[in-house]
């Protein structure tokens, strides 16, 4: 009935602006910046019926400093407008047929003493034919912390306090870093990119057939910044917190006509502590057993240090080489101790454990990458071809000391174990676009990765090997894809259509030969994307994508951990992959300083990847992923920004779906998700807060309960726009508290986790020959 309700509102809003529509022309042009002649991306071009009145229309310029929009022929009083620099304006002139304007030059902003002025932000919701673009370069939460807290921040998108990222309730997603797979994203590699280095997110619930068919529930796309300014600039970032959250970061640049040479150092060292409890009831068929509680305390270490370096030569202005190479090196170290408490059915104690666990994990990884760019005469002819080459290694100690004292104190016993890893991944991409007309182009390549990763892994119990975990496990991976796709606009009407087609191989073995799977399989992934626009303020998108997610290494690993032998996780080396087809309805409407983006989504997916505990013969507890069978999706979203005055943004989503789960399990439940955002903007300080809600919901074997958290920020420019200060405080009130259920044949646990709780930090930014508008150069 609620799909059915929204439908019609929709449909409303249709018939409602059809009405209104009018016949419109197309007004174009340029923004520069007067002194440097350089284009300004992102620069808002506003028109008005009189000085200083109401909007009547606006546009936001490209990464080439150009705009375009359809108005209303009349007369208008048109302002372009970019953060740090003063205002042009062409007063009264008389738009009654398609016109290209003059260039608008904005010079810098005269010094001015005691004077508030009032500065517009980018727009906060780009809505585009195949995904949604958030620019979070304003975002004030996410100043000092990393490429999680934003992404904590972006609508339809959160991180769960062990680091997993969900897109609308959906961990089915893939992250890409400036449109491809990259090592940063590997072993916590979010964790390590500072917020500062990100200029926008991409959301795209239903990518087009350029993009790979990884994640069923859409991808991520973490775009960060470059420099486009010429000359020499740099900056220096310093941060600091409670708990332990310090970070300092140097960038440096030198760009002109042939060269920009590019370089960027951070070190970072954090804190998280945390601590968990846990409540097990065993059964013997309907009767109660015994229990298990049990309380573990966390502290966890991370030190960083990143280095990113290389240079892009111009051979001409249609041609473009870039050789880079990033390298980072992490140190993991944690100290747990877990408490476990036996009891009989009526609940007196039968035995006391407690263990100690020191971990070390250091982890190095390096990335190499050459990108070639030839562009042509023809306006949106392009062509790349991109080669990376990653390697990384990791090797994991834990030491245990696990000793019962309770009824009687029994000697200490002593585990060891140590899993070296290491991963090899040559990935190579060419894309090529073709227009055919203005309104028409069609866009293919191809695209190649083989990966090998192994994990040799080694236990030992009072320094006897454990046979059954001593292990070498190998896994390969070869993708070979291709794509075509095409697309045109008929007057208001836009679709982009495309198929792509990817034939993969994966195998896994061991070194005693406990398993060898191989498996083989080519597939077709059809796109379509529909847009029809209503008028300059309204139009209806839809789309269609099928989408596939592969198991990930950590998900097929057999071998692991043994901290925690009370409560173990092991991998599924014969996981098949996740199959979805997607299909979404949504618009986007514009009323004056309101902004509205509802949509309404199905996903239907096989082979589902769940996560089961089952009591091994020691009667603990193992968890392992499986395919479970098939789940259908439905749900509604809906994001809005509001500007009621030129210093005050607010914006928020919602998401609400419901799904079933057939197979192993049958489950029917719901899940609510809201985030809602303030922020106060002047010329020289700024404020904002963020509240964050994630509603119950239960999947398989678990229940979860809701949670809620509160974030807040205030920063301001000192110095001629020359540095930023910022203050940060997340999870102000520590109510960010994972708690939970989950029921087997033969238990029921229930478990609370708390995360890190409040954190409170400052950054201080400063820049050296380069303003804040500018932009660095960062890893691609």
């Amino acid at each position: 009935m609620k799909k059915i309700v929204f439908i019609a509102i929709l449909l409303s809003f249709t018939a409602i602006y059809s009405q209104e529509a009018q016949k419109t022309i197309t007004v174009s042009g340029k923004v520069i910046e007067k002194k440097t002649a350089a284009v300004l991306e992102f620069a808002t071009v506003t028109f008005t019926n009189s000085p200083g009145g109401e909007s009547v229309a606006g546009s936001i310029t490209d990464d080439k400093g150009n705009f375009s929009l359809k108005i209303v022929p009349g007369k208008y009083h048109i302002k372009a407008e970019f953060i740090g620099l003063e205002s042009s304006i062409i007063e009264n002139i008389d738009l009654q047929a398609d016109q290209v304007l003059p260039t608008f030059l904005l010079d810098e902003i005269p010094t001015q003493l005691e004077t508030v002025e009032i500065q517009t932000e980018k727009t906060t919701i780009e809505h585009k034919l195949d995904k949604k673009v958030f620019n979070v370069g304003s975002d004030l939460v996410s100043k000092g912390g990393n490429a999680t807290d934003i992404l904590n921040n972006v609508p339809s998108v959160s991180v769960n306090y062990n680091g997993t990222v969900s897109l609308r309730g959906n961990t089915g997603v893939r992250i890409l870093i400036n449109g491809k797979p990259s090592v940063l994203t590997a072993n916590n590699g979010l964790e390590q990119i500072p917020a500062e280095n990100i200029e926008k997110i991409e959301v795209i619930t239903n990518p087009s057939s350029k993009y790979d068919s990884e994640g069923t529930a859409g991808i991520i796309n973490i775009v960060l910044k470059k420099n486009k300014s010429k000359g020499f600039g740099s900056s220096v970032q310093v941060t600091t917190g409670i708990p332990d959250n310090h970070a300092l970061g140097y960038n440096v640049n030198y760009k002109n006509k042939k060269i920009n040479i590019f370089s960027d150092l951070r070190y970072r060292y954090i804190y998280f502590p945390g601590n968990e409890s846990t409540s097990r009831t065993i059964y013997d068929g309907n009767v109660i057993d015994s229990y298990l509680d049990g309380t573990v305390d966390r502290e966890r270490t991370n030190r960083t240090f990143t280095a990113y370096m290389g240079g892009d030569y111009y051979f001409n202005d249609k041609n473009m080489i870039t050789l880079s190479y990033f390298y980072r090196n992490n140190t993991s170290r944690r100290t747990v101790d877990y408490a476990f408490n036996y009891l009989d059915e009526n609940r007196n104690p039968e035995r006391n454990v407690n263990t100690k666990e020191a971990y070390r994990e250091p982890q190095t990884a390096n990335q190499i990458e050459l990108n070639y760019i030839k562009t042509f005469a023809k306006e949106g002819q392009k062509f790349t071809i991109n080669l990376q080459y990653d390697f990384w290694n990791d090797d994991e100690n834990e030491s245990i000391a696990e000793q019962e004292f309770f009824p009687v104190a029994l000697p200490v016993r002593a585990l060891k174990s140590r899993n070296i890893e290491s991963s090899k991944d040559f990935l190579f991409q060419s894309d090529y676009s073709l227009p055919i007309n203005e309104k028409s182009k069609i866009e293919f390549g191809l695209k190649g990765e083989i990966r090998r990763i192994n994990s040799d892994y080694q236990a030992y119990d009072n320094n006897v090997a454990i046979d059954s975990l001593n292990n070498l496990l190998h896994y390969d991976e070869r993708i070979i894809g291709a794509y075509v796709q095409y697309g045109s606009s008929i007057k208001k009407f836009s679709y982009l259509l495309g198929l792509r087609i990817e034939d993969s191989k994966t195998g896994s073995n061991d070194r005693i030969n406990l398993f060898n799977i191989d498996k083989k399989y080519t597939d077709f992934f059809p796109t379509a994307h529909f847009t029809y626009e209503i008028n300059d303020v309204f139009n209806v998108q839809l789309s269609y994508s099928r989408r596939i997610s592969r198991p990930g290494f950590w998900q097929l690993n057999p071998f692991g951990g043994i901290a925690d032998r009370r409560n173990i996780r092991i991998g599924n080396p014969d996981l098949d992959p996740v199959y979805t087809n997607s299909y979404e309805l949504g618009t986007l409407i514009k009323w004056g300083k309101v902004t509205i983006n509802p949509s309404i989504y199905h996903q239907y997916s096989k082979n589902i990847f769940e996560d089961i505990r089952f009591t091994n013969s020691d009667g603990f507890l193992v968890e392992q992923a499986i395919n479970s069978g098939t789940e259908s999706r439905i749900g509604a979203e809906i994001s809005f920004t509001y500007s009621p005055l030129k210093w005050l943004t607010l914006t928020g989503e919602a998401n609400y779906y419901t799904f079933e789960q057939k197979g192993m399990f049958h489950v029917s439940d719901k899940n609510f998700l809201s985030k809602q955002s303030t922020r106060i903007k002047f010329s020289t300080w700024n404020f904002q807060t963020n509240l964050n809600y994630l509603g119950a919901t239960s999947s398989g074997q678990y229940s979860s309960k809701s949670q809620y958290w509160f974030d807040l920020g205030m920063g301001k420019d000192i110095w001629n726009e020359r540095a930023t200060i910022t203050l940060k405080a997340d999870n102000i009130f520590d109510s960010r508290i994972s708690k939970g259920s989950a029921r087997g044949d033969d238990y029921a646990l229930n478990y609370s986790y708390r995360s890190p709780g409040p954190r409170v930090y400052a950054t201080f930014t400063y820049r050296l020959n380069r303003k804040k508008s500018d932009r660095e150069r960062l890893p691609d």
